[in-house]
């Protein structure tokens, strides 16, 4: 089983500064195989996210999601004793993650030579909207604003209509999968590496929004570049490759097909009584079918018309033709392949309603073994492990609560 396995992270240490999605995305990756997270939050409200898309109760799943398996901790960094402490914890971690825009850490004295002076070892590691240099750095942004830097947002939607966005903060996800692959490295070379070898500008980890979008961009820039080429929005599709869509069956879902390799597509157009088309010569490479994408499309709309979803995808099987179901989160909890791989999770959670309700929480990936590891822990209550991350690590009590219980 997969929690028979040692957890590689384990005994590693993250303090984690950050607010929204980016940098706690980062340190959830990294707690869920095995780090000890500290998650450092403002007195009173804690991290905002706790409240966006909440629709019930005092705490939102989506801060349950993104912060499970961490440890939190209030402290207010605009305070001197708040800023020693942060120190204090500096000097007894191996990663710092943090979100803030550029140059608020070294305003508030706590800057990577600050956090260096008193853990010569240790990983830094900032995203920010785009980067911590050049003349954009201290413009403030989100992963919205990042995604159509990076060139995603003009490429999500129908050609027709204004470009659109994908229906999650994709941007600040690939952010902080950067950030904790990063920060990974960072760790493997330190281990490889007599102490104090490495030196502090090798163990700062800056990853920009903006950029993390554009690496994601396949070949968009060297195929101006190349060719003066610019990719634009091609709704269900993707540039240059056919067929490769979504289509409507006659029980009004949908059905998504990839025939869009040549071994596949033969067979593709046989299955759907287009014997025509899978012996067309033109149709033999995928540039021949970009050229007549319509024609295909059309063709393949009209057979998945005439067929419930279930049918269709059924025959689809049977060919050996890829294509799936468009699912909703009813259906991903329904799923059996999820459910085999424990990628769906449960948790006693408070929901607002008078009693704790059960709520299923994503699994971890990657899978190590067979299955899913377990979620330890979903995203704490504001200030959950205080006293108990003041006592252990810093051998003194939190600060005293005011009378709103914060410190």
């Amino acid at each position: 089983m997969a929690d028979d396995l040692p957890l590689p992270l384990a005994g590693i240490r993250v303090l984690e500064l950050g607010n929204y999605i980016a940098a706690p995305t980062a340190a959830r990756l990294l707690a869920d195989f095995g780090a000890e997270v500290i998650k450092v939050e403002r007195p009173h409200t804690g991290d905002e996210l706790r409240n966006w898309r909440l629709y019930a109760g005092t705490t939102s799943m989506l801060f349950r999601t993104l912060n499970r398996g961490k440890k939190s901790v209030v402290i207010d960094l605009r305070t001197d004793d708040g800023r020693r402490d942060v120190l204090d914890l500096v000097a007894v971690c191996d990663v710092v993650l943090e979100n803030f825009r550029p140059g608020t850490l070294e305003r508030w004295g706590l800057g990577p030579e600050e956090m260096n002076a008193v853990n010569p070892e240790i990983v830094l590691a900032r995203i920010s909207a785009f980067g911590q240099t050049g003349p954009l750095a201290s413009r403030p942004g989100f992963a919205a604003v990042a995604e159509a830097h990076g060139g995603l947002r003009e490429l999500v939607g129908d050609p027709d209509r204004p470009p659109s966005r994908t229906g999650v903060s994709i941007g600040d996800s690939i952010a902080g999968l950067y950030a904790a692959f990063g920060a990974v490295t960072a760790l493997l070379q330190r281990e490889r590496t007599r102490p104090g070898a490495v030196p502090l500008r090798a163990r700062s980890i800056d990853v920009a929004l903006n950029e993390a979008v554009l690496s994601m961009m396949e070949s968009l820039i060297p195929d101006y570049l190349a060719y003066g080429f610019e990719r634009r929005r091609t709704g269900g599709r993707t540039e240059g490759i056919a067929p490769s869509n979504a289509y409507v069956c006659a029980d009004g879902l949908s059905v998504v097909v990839a025939g869009n390799s040549d071994a596949v597509f033969g067979r593709y157009m046989r299955l759907i009584g287009r014997t025509d088309l899978a012996d067309d010569a033109d149709l033999a490479t995928n540039a021949g079918r970009w050229a007549r994408r319509d024609e295909i499309d059309d063709a393949i709309g009209a057979w998945a018309a005439e067929l419930t979803r279930d049918e269709a995808l059924r025959l689809l099987d049977q060919a050996e033709v890829p294509a799936g179901p468009i699912h909703t989160a009813r259906d991903i909890c329904a799923d059996e392949q999820y459910a085999a791989r424990d990628m769906i999770q449960h948790f006693e959670v408070d929901t607002g309603a008078p009693e704790p309700a059960t709520v299923g929480f994503p699994g971890i990936v990657p899978v190590l073994g067979e299955r899913s590891l377990s979620v330890r822990s979903i995203g704490p209550d504001l200030g959950a492990h205080t006293d108990e991350v003041y006592r252990n690590l810093l051998g003194r009590p939190a600060p005293t609560p005011d009378r709103n219980g914060q410190p």
